[in-house]
């Protein structure tokens, strides 16, 4: 499926408060002006990144518009102007999954193996498109909305890379390191 490709990121959405921010970009509630459809704008200011970064931010967008699965954050749409680029994403109003494991302090067998095989899902789903996440942690689990069984879905995919062809191996570290495993 084609993606649809604007010209100005405020043509077409309206931006609301702020749902979080990261090194070199901010992520905002906005609204699409022609639907009235909510999403989640990630804003990148183009100004502070390098080459490398910028070619990491393309990767990016060219990973998620790869996946299409309900168990992953989906990219709408991707806008570059001239000092920012935008990426379009689903907004997911639950939280992290890991948030709610504490607040709920105990989660039935049911519910616990229910979340884990939408978890298995969405990386079969990546790894079917030759995608690696590589940072697989909590708070990169989200759930779709605040409702008892809410969806879980996979987000930011700003370390995952593509493989090619019969490659087995990836070279260098990625990943949180809180959460790598003791050996590397």
């Amino acid at each position: 499926m084609a993606m649809p490709v604007c010209t100005r990121f405020s043509d077409n959405y309206d931006i609301k408060e702020e749902l979080g921010k990261g090194a070199f970009s901010i992520v905002k509630r906005c609204v699409q002006k022609s639907t009235g459809l909510e999403f989640a704008a990630k804003i990148i200011n183009t100004k502070k990144l390098t080459a490398r970064d910028f070619q990491k931010l393309k990767r990016e967008a060219r990973v998620c518009r790869k996946l299409q699965h309900p168990n992953i954050v989906r990219l709408h749409d991707s806008i570059n102007e001239a000092d920012y680029h935008y990426l379009i994403f689903d907004l997911v109003t639950g939280g992290e999954l890991f948030e709610d494991i504490v607040a709920r302090e105990f989660y039935s067998e049911a519910d616990a193996s229910h979340c884990i095989q939408q978890i298995l899902e969405s990386v079969h789903h990546c790894h079917q498109n030759g995608i690696v996440h590589r940072d697989l942690k909590p708070e990169n689990l989200l759930l779709a909305s605040k409702m008892k069984g809410a969806a879980v879905k996979l987000a930011d995919f700003g370390l995952a890379i593509e493989v090619q062809g019969d490659q087995q191996a990836w070279f260098g570290f990625a990943g949180t390191p809180g959460y790598l495993s003791p050996e590397v």
